[in-house]
C-alpha cells in the first residue's frame, strides 16, 4: 500500500504516467497497474483517464491528501528507527528563496558539526515552489518569506527581517544620498529579480504604494547576475542589505537605506506541519530556533 501511495503522489505531481514512472524508477505499465490496484482496493476511481492523463477525480484529490499524510508518517517511522539504531543520520533537502541563500551556511554549518552523518541538498526556488515542494514531500524544509503571502499548514521559525536598500555604484544617480524613498527610484536603470519571485512582488508593492511603477531594464532569477550588473556601474538594484553584504562589495558600491516607509519582511524556516516531525526535521527546527534566539542573523 505504501509503495502504491508513493506512485500515486508521483503521478499527481508529474501529471503524466511516463514521467511519473521514470521518477519512481519503474516502467509505465507497472505504474498504471499499481494505480489500478489502488483504485480496486479503495473502491473508487482516482484518475480521470483518456488517451492521456487528465487529472484526478474528486475522490483522487481526497486520497492524495491521505497519501501525503500516510507516506509522510511512514517516512517518519523509518527515520526514527534508523536514528534509534545509528544516531541522527540521513539527507536533508531544503529549498530557499534566492535572497536567503547567503545565510543558509549559518544553519547548515553548526548543524553538520553536531551531526556529521547528515548531508544536505540546497535548492534555489521561488516562494511558491518552496510551498509546493513541501506539500508534495519533495523537500524536508524551506526558507522563505513568512508574512507577505499565505503559507498554509506549516511550522515556522522566524530567522531575520529583510530591510531594503538601494544598491548602486558610486557616482551614479542618488549614490550621494544618505537615504532614498521608493518614489526616488522610479527613473533609475534597475536590475531586479523576475516577477515570479516574492522579493520582486514586495518591491512592486512598496513602489505602487509610493505611486510609481518599476520598469527594470534587466531581470534575472539569479542574485549573482544582478550583482555582476551592479558592478558595471550601469545598473542599480533594490535588495536586502544582508544579501548585498554577503557578496563583499567594495567601497565603490553604495548601500543606501530606503525610507518612506521603511519596509521589513520576515524570513524563516518552514516545514510541513506534522506530529511527530521526522528526527532530522525536528533537529533542524531546533537548530534554527537556537540561532534565531541567539540573534545570530
Amino acid at each position: 500500500m505504501i509503495d502504491k501511495l508513493e506512485f500515486f503522489i508521483a503521478l499527481a505531481r508529474a501529471e503524466h504516467f511516463g514521467r511519473a514512472a521514470e521518477e519512481c524508477g519503474i516502467t509505465q505499465p507497472t505504474l498504471s497497474a499499481a494505480i489500478r490496484q489502488l483504485e480496486d482496493q479503495l473502491g473508487v476511481m482516482l484518475v480521470q483517464r483518456g488517451s492521456r492523463y487528465q487529472g484526478l477525480t474528486p475522490e483522487g484529490q481526497r486520497v492524495l491528501e491521505w497519501a501525503r499524510r500516510i507516506v509522510g508518517d511512514a517516512r517518519t517511522m523509518r527515520e526514527e528507527m534508523r536514528a534509534a539504531r545509528r544516531g541522527l543520520a540521513g539527507h536533508i533537502r531544503i529549498a530557499v528563496v534566492p535572497t536567503a541563500l547567503s545565510m543558509v551556511p549559518r544553519i547548515t554549518e553548526p548543524f553538520q558539526a553536531k551531526h556529521p552523518d547528515v548531508t544536505f541538498s540546497i535548492l534555489s526556488r521561488t516562494s511558491l515552489q518552496v510551498l509546493s515542494l513541501l506539500e508534495n514531500l519533495e523537500i524536508d524544509a524551506g526558507i522563505t518569506y513568512l508574512d507577505n503571502e499565505p503559507l498554509g499548514r506549516v511550522s515556522m521559525v522566524p530567522l531575520y527581517s529583510e530591510r531594503y536598500h538601494l544598491i548602486t555604484a558610486a557616482g551614479t544617480p542618488l549614490s550621494d544620498r544618505e537615504k532614498v524613498t521608493w518614489r526616488d527610484m522610479a527613473d533609475l536603470r534597475l536590475c531586479l529579480l523576475t516577477a515570479d519571485m516574492q522579493n520582486r512582488r514586495i518591491i512592486n508593492q512598496h513602489m505602487a504604494e509610493a505611486g510609481v511603477t518599476p520598469h527594470p531594464t534587466l531581470e534575472s532569477n539569479s542574485m549573482i547576475v544582478l550583482f555582476s550588473h551592479i558592478r558595471t556601474g550601469r545598473w542599480a538594484s533594490i535588495m536586502p542589505r544582508n544579501v548585498a553584504e554577503s557578496f563583499g562589495f567594495s567601497e565603490e558600491i553604495r548601500m543606501i537605506p530606503i525610507g518612506e516607509p521603511e519596509a521589513e519582511h520576515s524570513v524563516g524556516l518552514v516545514a510541513q506541519y506534522r506530529e511527530p516531525f521526522t528526527p532530522l526535521v525536528s533537529a533542524l527546527l531546533h537548530e534554527a530556533g537556537r540561532l534565531a534566539n541567539a540573534q545570530a542573523f
